[in-house]
């Protein structure tokens, strides 16, 4: 497993080693042993989620506040556009966003520890987009903020004109957002 820290480096791109021939492929999506290496701590995950969505649905930008969720992210099916966005008010990079392409091509994983929001966007006809997270779902400590907030000013990919929630739309802005004093 490569293991590569992006411009915020607590967010980290993990390639799995896939191997395959004409048969197929094969590859080790999660052992905890080799990811709490690589993170220097470890994080026990409580919660697995999948989620379907058509081409340009753009789910979040979501996150917990009083139970922040680390999630480990990836996608067996299609591809999407992957963000997370520093929420930790006293962090160096606070306001500051990630985002890279997961595909089942690429076969690549995003690492989003507690205290940043996450959202994506479904760049192909659809995708299966499976997570695992650290706590689990708490709908009364959700919330979510604007994906096309100007202060964050999110290089979203062009070509597509979201698809978004009722609650989405509803979101915050981010000089309104609730954020993190602290976040482990």
């Amino acid at each position: 497993m490569k293991v590569t820290p992006l411009e915020i480096p607590e967010i980290l791109l993990i390639e799995p080693k896939v191997f395959g021939d004409e048969r197929g492929f094969f590859l080790e999506s999660f052992n905890q042993k080799v990811f709490s290496e690589a993170l220097g701590k470890e994080y026990s995950f409580v919660q697995d989620n999948h989620s379907r969505s058509a081409k340009g649905v753009l789910r979040g930008l979501h996150y917990q506040i009083q139970k922040p969720q680390g999630k480990l992210t990836r996608v067996v099916q299609g591809s999407v556009y992957d963000v997370a966005v520093d929420l930790r008010k006293n962090s160096p990079t606070f306001g500051g966003w990630v985002g890279v392409e997961l595909s089942e091509k690429n076969q690549r994983q995003l690492w989003v520890p507690p205290g940043f929001a996450h959202g994506f966007i479904v760049l192909s006809e659809s995708a299966d987009f499976l997570y695992k997270t650290t706590e689990y779902y708490a709908p009364e400590h959700e919330r979510a903020i604007r994906w096309d907030d100007p202060t964050l000013a999110i290089d979203w990919p062009a070509a597509l004109t979201p698809i978004l929630s009722q609650k989405d739309l509803k979101a915050s802005y981010f000089k309104d957002a609730e954020v993190f004093d602290e976040c482990n």
